[in-house]
């Protein structure tokens, strides 16, 4: 294969990967502002505590999201491993996202409905770049091939994945 085409390959599985990221994502965004303006509107929770809470309910149906569709295909082994640091950087673009929402509210007083919407997102935006470096980096990592070539050959030697044969006597 020569290097344009593996380049091109490697560029087609990013670029299907940033999809399947972004539809999550993307799910997990409207489960985080629907939460957020519930909580905003109907209760007296203060803005960046109703968002930290949004942020936490929209974390954990990403997780699945995540781990069922996005990157199923990576290595599953260690999951309490990988569950801690989801959490871990999960966490830390919870600082970013609601960081934001924070200097804005309390910093700036920008602080209406709209305003706390504008912020929210922007901050959601500058988090999603972190949570999608991190979560493909540290978390859902890729099999090394070699690690990949062994389970698959010993999965091809194990006779148990073969449907019985039923012989007609």
């Amino acid at each position: 294969m020569s290097e344009r085409s593996a380049l091109r390959v490697r560029l087609a599985v990013l670029f299907r990967e940033l999809v399947k990221f972004g539809a999550v994502g993307g799910a997990g965004v409207v489960v985080n502002f629907a939460v957020f303006n519930l909580v905003r509107h109907w209760t007296e929770v203060p803005v960046v505590r109703a968002s930290i809470i949004a942020t936490v309910v929209a974390t954990g149906t990403n997780y699945l999201g995540y781990r069922y569709f996005t990157y199923r295909d990576r290595d599953k082994q260690g999951r309490t491993k990988e569950l801690t640091l989801f959490l871990l950087f999960s966490a830390v673009g919870l600082v970013i996202e609601n960081g934001l929402l924070y200097v804005a509210t309390y910093g700036f007083h920008w602080d209406s409905p709209l305003q706390s919407n504008v912020f929210k997102f922007l901050g959601i935006a500058l988090a999603t770049l972190f949570r999608f470096w991190s979560y493909r980096t540290w978390v859902f990592r890729t099999l090394p091939a070699r690690e990949a070539i062994e389970t698959a050959e010993s999965f091809l030697a194990d006779g148990s994945h073969r449907p019985r044969s039923t012989s007609r006597k």
